[in-house]
């Protein structure tokens, strides 16, 4: 590890938390219904999208009925997807007359980006057409990701109404989250990779001739504006199979810096409107502090992990001074390589800059652990601060039985019928990524798809289903996933971890919106401080981290082990 490591990844976090405050406020402004810069211009269109839907932006709905049109909206959204990448073929803007893509990987893919998960059996340049990059997967980057911030939105609401039956209206959220906060921010991101290098063309391909004199055909397309609301929005879905370790999606160091800024923004810029929303902007830095030390500490670990570098390696004759950088580019190396790893998993976005089944075992263990604690670090767009909120739920009702008292949130009565809900979404992550896990490490058909027998090979099935189940989409390269067993699988699973673990969150946010608001009180339990910061990293872990710990004794941990002694399974 070097200082200037070091340097690099403090000058991007700082940068993500120095932008939180005012996209923070912009955005309590824009979902409060009150006038931005971007009125004057945005307010029309926004008008002539609820008279040609038929929607009355000023009828609120309750918890219920905001939910059923998620649900609907999101049903709707798989089958638009799965016809776009079925008739493939027949569509235009395919210039390199791909065939339709077949009834299982479009079964997967199509979960996969209405989930926000971004998960790809496939490789993007050799798979999906122009037309299909375009209308089908980045405007679901789009919708999916402003559905997580409607989500958040009416959880928000529950916590700063009082006696409240109704939790906003979904289709008025959705539409402001795309129009006045991902589609301005795209179109500006999206300029800043064009600056940096990164192609957006409608051509299909270029020949080149290589120093070496030979002729290679390079893919082309319209990468720019994918990579602007893959990052935003934390999608993570590259047009290339390597995703941002390419050389064309991710050309320079100015390009990697933007794309983990981007990534970070909006999820960390939401937990301070929440804060504003709920009148303390101070809840929402505690959260900010809360995901911060999480994901310095697990950048720190990866990035001190690869810098040890791999004995096996070093018996091989390779000079350990660099570091671990099998499977890394050298524009970016091991601090920018972990940073990344670190955020791409604490967050849900799954874009990668090196190949995580590279790591060595400590290195690749983190990024699997930080999606296993609920992709919370600061999570997904939205779905990142609600999956927080069930935790901070949960802190505060430990914290109660310590001292004996009805706990609360933010002046809500915590009671039991939010704990069992909450307890209900927390246990779904596991119940997806351990059961399928567990049944495809002695299924054949499954085991025929890992690059890496013993230890490694666990992890490689375990990174799967954690990174669907927890909407990342991330993986370790060694499992070859395009198989019915593993398109299926992986996509029911995408499906849990994003749609049964927010109807037990939409239950709690209705039942909390209802409950009158209590002032503090000299035994109320101060939820902006240090202390409880302190109590929720607690809970986060234990609750969310130990469940997990058997299957990762049996995978990185006894890998790390092997490595140690200088011995391979």
């Amino acid at each position: 590890m070097t200082f200037t490591g070091w340097l690099q990844i403090g000058l991007i976090l700082g940068l993500a938390a120095l932008t939180a405050r005012p996209l923070g406020f912009y955005m309590a402004r824009v979902f409060s219904g009150e006038s931005t810069l971007l009125s004057p211009v945005l307010a029309p269109i926004e008008r002539g999208f609820y008279k040609l839907a038929g929607v009355a932006p000023e009828r609120e709905q309750g918890w219920l009925a905001y939910t059923l049109a998620m649900l609907a909206f999101s049903a709707a959204g798989f089958v638009s997807l799965y016809a776009i990448l079925r008739l493939q073929a027949f569509l235009p803007l395919n210039p390199q007359g791909f065939d339709g893509v077949p009834p299982d990987l479009a079964f997967n893919t199509a979960v996969s980006f209405l989930t926000n998960t971004n998960w790809q059996a496939y490789g993007g340049e050799t798979t999906m057409s122009h037309f299909s990059q375009m209308a089908g997967l980045a405007v679901h980057n789009f919708l999916s990701a402003a559905t997580g911030v409607a989500l958040a939105l009416a959880v928000t609401r529950a916590f700063a109404r009082a006696n409240a039956a109704t939790l906003g209206n979904f289709w008025v959220d959705m539409t402001r989250a795309t129009l006045y906060v991902l589609l301005p921010l795209s179109l500006v991101l999206a300029l800043g990779f064009l600056a940096s290098g990164v192609p957006q063309t409608l051509q299909g391909s270029v020949d080149t001739t290589t120093l070496e004199g030979a002729r290679q055909t390079i893919a082309l397309g319209p990468m720019a504006s994918q990579e602007a609301i893959k990052q935003l929005g934390t999608n993570g879905g590259g047009f290339f199979n390597t995703n941002a370790a390419h050389p064309l999606e991710n050309p320079n160091a100015f390009a990697n810096i933007l794309q983990i800024w981007s990534m970070l923004a909006l999820s960390t810029a939401l937990l301070v409107t929440f804060g504003v929303m709920v009148g303390d902007e101070r809840q929402g830095w505690a959260f900010v502090q809360t995901v911060g030390i999480l994901l310095v500490v697990g950048a720190g670990i990866v990035y001190w992990a690869e810098s040890a570098g791999n004995p096996l390696l070093t018996t091989l004759g390779l000079d350990p001074a660099a570091g671990n950088m099998e499977g890394k580019e050298q524009r970016f190396g091991a601090s920018m390589s972990a940073l990344y790893a670190a955020v791409t998993t604490g967050l849900s976005c799954g874009a990668v800059n090196a190949m995580h089944d590279s790591l060595t075992p400590l290195g690749g263990l983190i990024p699997l652990f930080l999606i296993q604690l609920g992709e919370i670090l600061p999570g997904g767009v939205g779905s990142g601060l609600y999956g927080l909120i069930v935790f901070a739920i949960l802190s505060v009702f430990i914290a109660g039985l310590m001292v004996g008292r009805t706990p609360e949130f933010l002046g809500k009565k915590i009671e039991s019928r939010e704990i069992k809900l909450a307890m209900l979404a927390v246990l779904i992550l596991p119940l997806a990524i351990l059961g399928y896990s567990s049944v495809a490490a002695v299924l054949p058909s499954a085991l025929a798809s890992l690059a890496n027998n013993g230890p490694h090979g666990l992890s490689e099935i375990l990174y799967a289903y954690t990174s669907a189940a927890g909407n990342n989409g991330s993986a370790f390269a060694g499992l070859s996933a395009n198989t019915p067993w593993y398109n299926v699988t992986t996509a029911i699973a995408m499906i849990l971890g994003r749609f049964a673990y927010v109807v037990p969150v939409m239950a709690i946010a209705g039942a909390v919106a209802a409950k009158k608001k209590a002032q503090p009180s000299a035994g109320t339990f101060p939820t902006d401080g240090g202390l409880f910061v302190g109590l929720l990293i607690g809970v986060i872990l234990i609750v969310g981290g130990l469940q997990y710990f058997p299957a990762l004794a049996l995978g990185p941990i006894v890998e790390h082990v092997l490595m140690l002694a200088g011995k391979t399974f």
